[in-house]
């Protein structure tokens, strides 16, 4: 919404009689925040049971608090969003949750569980759709983490998710747990292979959650990484992911 001056009381000058300043310039009035989506997008596939799942769960709920103190003089509003997948896909948090307000529900990894990544391709389509995506957001977070192959048409979900411009212009990191997932197929969702990153223990796998949610939607909510145009704001770098923490391999 645009204000014009006289409703300041402020007399606008000569010869520029429709001069507007933006609502968020108020006096007296904070600057809005722009929301910024973030995706969790989590294997619970029977393969995930046991240490790999529960070092998940542990991580992201050790660097909310980090996550929290690191964003508050951003000039954003994390949303958070969880998506579990296994046999089809399932949301955690049907809608996006703030960051103040958000709290993770650990998820629960089941033997009889897939690896269908194609279905949460297309389940993330859906949610990034224009009608359901804030109309001033910053560019979404998107990260990634499996420890396997698709069992599913992955192609297919994934073309469909790269239909929808808010794809396009998100920050997408994958973290491979072990060595079972693919970096080929993990490469096709980031388009950088640099943004694919494997852990091979614990150690690792909390530093790339760590990772993953500061750095990246910091940076992202840096004026100085993005721009906006007609299509909107998009990222134009994404922060160097870290090297791995220790070399002690526990997940193969």
């Amino acid at each position: 919404m645009l204000c014009d001056r006289r409703d300041l009381g402020i007399a606008p000058p000569p010869g520029h009689e429709e001069t507007v300043v933006p609502d968020e310039f108020l006096p007296g009035e904070a600057p809005q925040k722009r929301e910024l989506p973030f995706f969790w997008l989590v294997d619970r596939s029977g393969s995930m049971i046991g240490d790999k799942i529960a070092q998940v769960n542990y991580a992201v709920r050790e660097v909310l608090p980090e996550l929290t103190k690191a964003s508050a003089n951003q000039p954003s509003q994390i949303m958070m969003r969880v998506l579990m997948f296994g046999s089809g896909s399932e949301w955690v948090t049907p809608e996006a949750v703030s960051l103040e307000k958000f709290e993770w529900e650990d998820v629960e990894a089941r033997r009889d569980q897939l690896t269908d990544m194609g279905d949460a391709m297309q389940t993330l389509a859906e949610a990034l759709d224009e009608s359901r995506m804030p109309t001033r957001g910053l560019p979404p977070v998107i990260v990634l983490l499996t420890d396997g192959q698709p069992t599913d048409d992955f192609e297919s979900g994934l073309a469909k998710a790269r239909e929808m411009r808010w794809f396009k212009a998100s920050v997408r990191a994958a973290i491979a747990i072990g060595s079972g997932a693919q970096e080929s197929t993990l490469e096709k969702f980031t388009e950088n292979p640099e943004m694919v990153l494997r852990a091979s223990n614990p150690e690792t796998l909390v530093r790339f959650i760590k990772w993953a949610s500061i750095s990246l939607s910091s940076q992202v909510s840096a004026p100085a990484l993005r721009r906006d145009d007609e299509s909107g704001s998009v990222a134009e770098e994404a922060a160097a992911p870290p090297e791995q923490a220790s070399s002690e391999v526990v997940w193969l």
